[in-house]
């Protein structure tokens, strides 16, 4: 390992705080060196949260992929692959999230061109009353601003009435890679980077806590992942109401991107790893990675807990994102296996909400 490499991961251990640059040096990072950036990752892990593993115990309810955005996901109203959940069928859903004892129901839907902000007070309403006490994660930021569009509201006044409607955590996705030249590339149909983080903010300030995600592995470049990661740095420094970063590894079987020559084949192997370390290592005022097993597998995922993740996810029981885009296995991820995982690197697993406190 260069000296150069080996003084920065000992000065980041020791309180530096990783530039832009130094972020795009260790992202760049290849042969064994990815080891050592891994093994300052995992040290800085176990000091911050120690040796848990946490999961939580979570439902996704997918409402509909009628979408004005196109992705492995997204279709048009008259694709014959099309589907569209009334509040009925969304009702008979949450009924059975409430059954198997889940913590958090999570409404993914595509952007229906015909929403407006009482479609999503609807469907965030009738999860309530059929799961009380449940937290409702879904709004993305390009969600919310399509639902304020439509109704003819601001983006502030639109969170304030889903909140009031049960919204319990903001989703903190749509934010693909958050610089605007890789967005007109990979998601043009979605809000850009001003509307995204001024979004999160509103939700951070009136209390809503959020995720944090970046999707990575389609045309942008080490410089793209760390001005992204800079982004999310920012903001929690000044609202502190993110939970945790969710790295999401470009699943490109069934995109246009891929298809159209626009994307590789998703992020290798080495990329994965060397995402999920230096985010730990760059984000220093964030408590928690996610290594999302529906997005790099259950063996990959066990690697990412050794180079900076702590937590696995949820247990989703559906996720049809990730399927439609050509993941595989990546509908439901029982408890015992993810036990096994963590158990397997000398941890424990622990259950936890939404917002990290411990079942």
């Amino acid at each position: 390992m260069p000296n150069s490499l080996h003084t920065l991961l000992d000065d980041t251990l020791a309180g530096h705080r990783l530039t832009e640059e130094e972020a795009v040096t260790l992202l760049s990072t290849r042969g064994r060196d990815v080891w050592a950036i891994a093994a300052a990752a995992d040290e800085l892990r176990e000091r911050k949260v120690g040796d848990t593993v946490t999961y939580v115990r979570n439902q996704n309810i997918h409402v509909t992929n009628i979408c004005k955005n196109l992705c492995g996901f997204g279709r048009r109203a008259d694709d014959p692959e099309a589907f569209y959940d009334d509040i009925d069928a969304i009702r008979e859903k949450a009924r059975t999230a409430a059954t198997r004892n889940v913590t958090e129901i999570c409404l993914l839907s595509g952007v229906h061109p015909d929403y407006t902000l009482d479609s999503y007070v609807d469907l965030i309403s009738c999860v309530r009353e059929e799961a009380p006490g449940t937290d409702i994660h879904t709004a993305s930021p390009d969600e919310i601003a399509w639902a304020a569009k439509q109704s003819g509201v601001s983006t502030k006044e639109a969170i304030e009435r889903l909140r009031d409607a049960g919204l319990g955590t903001v989703q903190g996705t749509a934010a693909e890679i958050l610089v605007d030249d890789v967005r007109r590339v990979i998601c043009p149909s979605k809000c850009d980077t001003t509307t995204w983080v001024r979004i999160i903010k509103e939700a951070h300030r009136i209390g809503l806590r959020s995720t944090a995600t970046i999707m990575y592995g389609s045309s942008e470049s080490e410089a793209d992942r760390a001005r992204h990661l800079s982004v999310l740095r920012e903001i929690q420094d000044e609202t502190r109401g993110f939970t945790e970063l969710v790295p999401l590894s470009f699943l490109h079987e069934n995109t246009a991107l891929y298809r159209n020559g626009l994307a590789p084949a998703g992020a290798t192997g080495r990329e994965d790893l060397l995402l999920f370390a230096v985010s730990r290592l760059f984000l220093d005022n964030f408590d928690h990675i996610q290594i999302s097993w529906g997005k790099v597998g259950t063996k990959m995922a066990e690697l990412g807990l050794l180079a900076g993740g702590d937590d696995l996810g949820g247990t989703m029981f559906c996720d049809d994102v990730s399927t439609d885009a050509g993941g595989e296995g990546a509908d439901y991820l029982d408890p015992a296996e993810m036990r096994r995982i963590a158990e397997d690197l000398g941890r424990t697993l622990r259950q936890r909400t939404t917002t990290y406190e411990l079942v």
